[in-house]
């Protein structure tokens, strides 16, 4: 059993586990079908020590923050134990966000370091709001040969780290710093401490333990909160290997888990779901006989599994199946968004049970999740060891928002005591999400109390962060971004979609209602075509009177969504956008 209550940081955790796995592979890097590189823990420990020294070097002190902003691959890992180890906090960044969206974050969190990719680096120096970082040690990985870096310097390791000196953190300590989407166009901080991490990681590896000779592929960006923990921290404390994989296209990844023998890895809900429909496909090509004999077998291992996941019986029962992802994937973790129950049980059937959790950047990783024992796809699973869950507000139907309080949950958003007033009181974290408990203890998510959607890619998307994209929108007088599901509720987490509610202005003496309509609507489309994918609407709503406001002018959001749902109905109001 793990136990991790006498370690003082993560920083500790990793430095004990590349001395008793130092000859384990630990790192393997691939691109395509070639493989770039592999390292034994002696060897992480290594040039994460000499990334260390560079930082001291260059004036790095302990406390500083290091901020890191790039796609999954080695470096990624050896930069943070090696921060970590100087005694920094971590602020992961997401590439998939425009530069203009990762430049301000980076002056809300001011890092002293930040490690990217010189692709990334391109990005941000052609923003006027580069400025941020002139005070900021910029280290590129991979700059083309004689490319101009600017004031940044190439990420490059000493040969020796002689003059390495380790910080110990205290373990109420900030960890890491990770950015969760705010309201009101200003993204919040989450500050989580390494006994957060610790707790956190103590409780997962128990439950799902992974021994010296497993790989945990890492495919969902590191800076997610669950590859953060299920594809960096568990495996490296627990003496499995990390997998990257610098190209993501469908076609490398099964040759990458076969070539590699993945026994576990962390998906969300989206890719899951093309996965099944790839897995069906196939399924559909065979002849009508060897279907049928293919779904007699997957149903003796659904008897055969019903109490608990058996993946040698399985993977020798459904074996073409097994081989497609290289026969030792015996665990996918998801969460991040929710998850079907019909792709949910299709995986089971086939033998790769799913570990479905729920949780918050807030709130670290997870805090429900279903053991397995028995699989069930109708729950986000029971609170995890040392999590309190309390249903308040709760209704007839015994439905009422979700708060935990947990070691957990994170010290509070950066710079910002309002808002972290609002979310902690008196210990306990208001998650903004509906649910019931059932007899068995599990939790049931059925809807949220908070006008917010969760994308199937895992993406937190706050409405009033989009509408900032329509300011000053032609022929529109002023507009409204909802979650549908907050306006109209339909008792179930999936087609959630953001929408915008739109009043028109009045047509001046030489306008007609007619052509400011068709402005607005173009200018809509237009604006909305920019904003990254899972940011997009998907319908629009028209609406003739005055929104309902503060004195201070505020729209009240949830007196309009009381009107349009009185007013009417979802069918009658929303109309699509191409």
């Amino acid at each position: 059993m793990l136990d991790f209550s006498r370690l003082p940081s993560i920083g500790a955790a990793l430095r004990d586990s590349t001395v008793a796995y130092k000859s384990h592979v630990a790192l393997i890097e691939a691109d395509r079908h070639r493989e770039n590189g592999r390292w034994t823990y002696r060897e992480f420990r290594d040039e994460s020590e000499r990334f260390a020294a560079l930082l001291a070097r260059r004036g790095v002190e302990p406390g500083d923050r290091c901020a890191i902003l790039m796609q999954n691959q080695a470096k990624w890992l050896i930069s943070a134990t090696g921060a970590m180890w100087t005694g920094c906090a971590l602020v992961p960044l997401d590439y998939k966000l425009t530069a203009r969206e990762q430049l301000e974050l980076i002056g809300l969190c001011r890092p002293r370091v930040l490690v990217t990719e010189y692709h990334s680096w391109h990005q941000l120096c052609r923003e006027e709001q580069r400025h941020v970082l002139e005070r900021t040690l910029v280290l590129v990985t991979e700059p083309p040969r004689d490319a101009e870096l600017g004031p940044a310097s190439e990420w490059r390791l000493p040969e020796r780290a002689d003059d390495f000196r380790y910080h110990e953190p205290a373990r109420d300590d900030v960890a890491c710093i990770v950015y969760s989407s705010g309201t009101g166009g200003r993204p919040k901080g989450c500050q989580l401490t390494h006994e957060a991490y610790l707790c956190q990681a103590e409780v997962l590896g128990n439950m799902y333990p992974m021994d010296e000779g497993d790989r945990f592929f890492s495919v969902l960006p590191t800076n997610h909160a669950i590859d953060f923990m299920c594809g960096f921290l568990l495996p490296l404390l627990m003496g499995g290997a990390v997998v990257h994989q610098r190209t993501l296209r469908s076609e490398f990844l099964a040759s990458t888990m076969q070539r590699y023998g993945v026994t576990q890895i962390a998906l969300v809900p989206r890719l899951l779901k093309a996965m099944k429909e790839k897995i069906e496909e196939n399924l559909d090509d065979l002849p009508k006989w060897q279907r049928a004999v293919v779904d007699g077998l997957i149903e003796a291992n659904v008897r055969a599994t019903r109490r608990a996941p058996n993946h040698a019986l399985s993977r020798r029962l459904l074996r073409p199946i097994h081989d497609r992802f290289g026969g030792k994937l015996r665990l996918i973790v998801t969460g991040g968004a929710f998850c079907e129950r019909e792709t949910a049980e299709f995986f089971n059937r086939l033998g790769f049970p799913l570990a479905i959790g729920y949780g918050l950047t807030e709130a670290c990783t997870v805090l429900t999740l279903n053991d397995l024992k028995p699989f069930r796809a109708d729950s986000v699973g029971a609170p995890v060891e040392g999590v309190e869950l309390e249903l308040r507000d709760k209704n007839a139907a015994g439905v009422g928002e979700v708060w935990v309080r947990a070691p957990t949950v994170m010290k509070g958003y950066l710079d910002q005591p309002e808002l972290t007033e609002e979310a902690i009181v008196d210990g306990w974290l208001r998650t903004g999400d509906l649910g019931v408990i059932d007899a068995a203890g599990h939790l049931k998510l059925v809807g949220r109390a908070k006008n917010m959607i969760v994308t199937s890619g895992g993406k937190n998307v706050y409405p009033e962060d989009i509408e900032a994209a329509f300011t000053e929108l032609d022929g529109c007088e002023e507009l409204c971004v909802f979650a549908a599901n907050y306006i109209w509720p339909t008792g179930s987490l999936t087609g959630e979609q953001l929408i915008v509610v739109l009043r028109r202005k009045a047509p001046g003496p030489r306008e007609t209602g007619e052509s400011l309509d068709e402005a607005m609507i173009a200018d809509l489309q237009r604006r909305n075509r920019r904003l990254s994918d899972f940011k997009r609407l998907s319908a629009f709503v028209r609406w003739d009177e005055e929104f309902p406001r503060t004195a201070s002018l505020k729209i009240k959001r949830q007196a309009l969504a009381v009107q349009l749902r009185e007013q009417l109905t979802r069918e009658e109001a929303l109309q699509e956008l191409r």
